[in-house]
């Protein structure tokens, strides 16, 4: 496929056959010379082609094959005139990333680092079908998916400046829990405060680099400072929504006349009955998400204080900030010198809003967004602040992680005859996980080098590096 330079950090898919607009990959020169996902790329040009997608389809260095849109994909379409696909949103709705800083360095943390992984891993569950100790009634459920994040603080776990520091008030206005299948709100009821399994972790870090002093002391990161990165989603609440609402899309679609170049797009009007009822639905899965990330850091507060003994005034565990990689959102952009009402498609990428944005919290409005870049176990994960180039450029938008470059199955023969294990612990870093072959899938090896992927959006501007993080210890679903 056809691949065009037009600037130092972007590529384009030239428009051709049934594309409506281009396609845009932001990369690295060095990044599009090693670029063998010639299925992603396909990817890419087909979102292009769908109904109502307005400047290009976009992806970011992260990108890789996925579901309907590539992972790392971004796309937005005219609220009136446009679709919207739960392939451009992906089975793990609002899958995301919650960072929290605490008061403590690492000299005061290290001796007591095996205790403290194995406490985390006994105290929050992991794992394909886990569940936790929050059980749901039928009413509570429906609460928890209007709510969202603030269920979980109104009942005790954790405070109030988490929810105001987490995207969209961990709570989208639009749920409607009266769309949620049987099957779906069963798989939910038993599995809120769990972490999950595959890539989902939870991370004790420290800021070992910082590249903004000022948005550094804004977001409370401070040099040696531990840290604590929570990665996870909607949990089977979430897949199941997805899964519904693919199986009535896809005989949905053959009624609007729309001619797919890949079944995995399948999608609806977004004003119509039936994409009215999918973003209601993925809504709901995405409040569940922040209601799940919001008690997980809860007991990772809890798990601090027991094992190293100190109240919740020394540990200082603050949020700083909580962000979706797979939703679909109503947003206004300035799209060819005219304000137009979008739905925009972030699959495993991340929000990037500006200094100055109104759906910024108060806190942070003077730096732009906190953006959490979790890389693999093993290197580093990044915190980086929002752009008004990442406005005028993505609808807002940039990388969400390191990305795959090998398949699980791909991982596990390479790992063959090596103790992953111990190959962490050589450089300081702990683990704990749950599933046999966990590890071996989630390895170094497995994903691009972070440092590559963030140096990418950094140059291209669509969002500036503000710290990095190290990791000491390790739980992994």
């Amino acid at each position: 496929m056809e691949l065009k330079k037009i600037s130092p950090y972007c590529y384009e898919i030239p428009k051709s056959g049934s594309m409506n607009v281009p396609g845009r990959i932001f990369m690295s020169s060095r990044m599009a010379d090693k670029l063998r996902e010639e299925e992603a790329l396909k990817q890419v040009a087909n979102v292009a082609s769908l109904p109502g997608i307005l400047k290009a389809a976009m992806a970011m260095p992260d990108m890789h094959w996925g579901y309907g849109f590539p992972i790392g994909g971004v796309a937005a379409f005219d609220w009136d005139s446009g679709v919207i696909s739960p392939g451009g949103v992906g089975y793990d709705i609002n899958c995301g990333v919650r960072l929290a800083g605490t008061g403590l360095e690492e000299k005061e943390v290290r001796p007591a680092l095996e205790r403290l992984v194995e406490a985390l891993f006994q105290n929050i569950p992991s794992g394909v079908g886990s569940t936790g100790s929050v059980k749901l009634s039928a009413k509570e459920e429906m609460k928890v998916l209007r709510e969202g994040g603030r269920w979980a603080v109104r009942h005790g776990f954790g405070e109030g400046s988490d929810v105001e520091r987490t995207e969209d008030g961990g709570c989208m206005d639009q749920a409607d829990p009266s769309v949620i299948s049987e099957r779906a709100l069963a798989r939910g009821a038993k599995q809120l405060g769990t972490l999950g399994s595959g890539n989902h972790f939870l991370e004790v870090g420290v800021v070992d680099e910082i590249f903004d002093e000022a948005a550094a002391h804004t977001f409370g990161l401070f040099h040696n400072q531990v840290t604590v990165l929570l990665h996870s989603g909607s949990r089977g609440l979430g897949y199941q929504v997805c899964d519904d609402s693919l199986a009535f899309m896809a005989k949905h679609v053959k009624t609007l006349g729309i001619q797919l170049p890949d079944r995995q797009l399948a999608c609806a009007m977004i004003r119509s009955e039936a994409g009215r009822r999918y973003f209601a639905a993925m809504a709901c899965a995405a409040n569940y998400a922040w209601a799940n990330r919001q008690i997980l850091l809860h007991r990772a507060r809890e798990t601090f204080q027991q094992v190293l003994g100190i109240g919740p005034r020394e540990l200082a565990m603050h949020q700083v900030y909580d962000i979706c990689h797979n939703i679909a959102k109503r947003e206004e952009h300035t799209v060819d010198g005219q304000l137009r009402t979008v739905c925009v498609h972030r699959k495993g990428a991340t929000r990037a809003f500006p200094p100055g944005h109104p759906d910024i919290c108060q806190a942070y409005r003077q730096i732009g967004q906190p953006i959490l870049i979790p890389g693999d176990m093993g290197t580093a994960s990044y915190v980086m602040a929002g752009t008004q180039t990442a406005m005028d450029q993505s609808f807002g938008s940039t990388c969400h992680g390191a990305g795959r470059v090998l398949s699980r199955t791909a991982a596990k023969k390479r790992s063959k005859g090596r103790s992953i294990q111990r190959e962490l612990a050589d450089k300081g870093i702990l683990v704990k996980w749950t599933g046999r072959s966990t590890l071996a899938e989630e390895m170094p090896d497995a994903y691009k080098d972070i440092d590559e992927v963030v140096d990418a959006v950094h140059g291209a501007g669509l969002s500036k590096k503000v710290a990095r993080l190290r990791p000491i210890c390790v739980i992994k679903g």
